[in-house]
């Protein structure tokens, strides 16, 4: 069976020059390696090395598997040093998504990278809950209830999502008064399955109200911009269209009738060793969370709920 030590061996020889120098760079036989590599040849049917007196030559085949060699090398080497440096000191990749790009906080971030220069700090937007296995991500925050049970939740905070149209939709349809007149507006929802529209609203007195759907988008974003525009009525975190707010170019609708808290969590996979450095983001975006979340997304934005 072909093994990748092969693959090291035949690119020790190439670096080397000779079966000899590689031997003993491997710490191996000189004969138990030139067996090996005619094992190898007659294992795949090819001739690599053309072995004259004073030199090797690499044959075509040769030179496509040395060049392929070379990668495994690396990666090999690589992973060995890896694994030396797992010590307590942050260092190494950490993949960070954020739903908004204001939650990607200079204090929290910027200030974490500056702390570890060994880390190489990626941070993601995306309103998307994304597959942190799948996608490679460390850590995500997210808005809303985290259904993945094997997923690990810390709670940062909480925010009201409540509903808000433009002001020109209002003015040219006029601004519901009670929760049944929903039914008449044209709506922008999100989805509540995969593939299924989300066609209640959760009432702040309890239950939920049923809406039509006009505009269906699981993006945020996208749902707050089709709101400005005038498509119609969105549900949405405060925490996120603070500025839209202030600027009054989206006005609260029903406000102290249809909404609901959500909270904003921390998520991640259950690891029983921790990289150091995912240990100590997330410790931080709690503390930064928790403590500061009200001044980093302007205040009065929501209430801070501890975790």
């Amino acid at each position: 069976m072909l093994k990748a030590d092969n693959l090291t061996e035949f690119a020790a020889i190439i670096d080397a020059g000779s079966i000899s120098e590689a031997a003993r760079a491997l710490e191996v036989g000189r004969t138990s390696l030139s067996r090996r590599l005619s094992q190898l040849e007659a294992r795949l049917g090819v001739r690599l090395l053309h072995r004259e007196t004073r030199r090797l030559t690499l044959t075509p085949a040769g030179e496509e598997l040395y060049r392929r060699a070379q990668r495994v090398v690396v990666d090999v080497d690589s992973a060995w040093e890896s694994v030396r440096k797992m010590d307590a000191k942050p260092r190494g990749p950490l993949r960070i998504s954020v739903p908004d790009a204001r939650l990607a906080a200079a204090d929290l971030f910027v200030t974490f990278a500056q702390d570890f220069p060994e880390v190489r700090l990626e941070v993601t937007m995306t309103y998307r809950h994304v597959d942190l296995i799948g996608e490679g991500i460390d850590v995500a925050i997210r808005f809303g209830t985290v259904a993945n049970e094997s997923l690990v939740t810390r709670k940062l905070s909480t925010t009201t999502s409540l509903l808000v149209a433009s002001p020109a939709y209002l003015q040219h349809r006029g601004a519901p008064s009670t929760p049944t007149q929903l039914a008449d507006h044209k709506c922008i929802v999100g989805f509540a399955g995969e593939r299924t529209p989300a066609l209640t609203w959760p009432l702040l007195s309890g239950g939920s109200i049923r809406i039509p759907a006009r505009f269906c988008a699981e993006d945020i974003g996208l749902r707050v911009a089709a709101a400005e525009r005038g498509l119609g009525i969105a549900l949405v975190p405060r925490a996120l269209i603070t500025e839209q707010l202030r600027a009054q170019h989206l006005l609260p609708v029903l406000e102290d009738q249809v909404g609901v808290d959500t909270p904003m969590n921390l998520v991640f996979v259950d690891r029983t060793l921790m990289p150091p450095a995912m240990r100590v983001f997330i410790d931080r975006a709690v503390a930064f969370f928790s403590k500061q979340v009200e001044t980093a997304l302007h205040p009065n934005s929501f209430d801070v709920v501890d975790p």
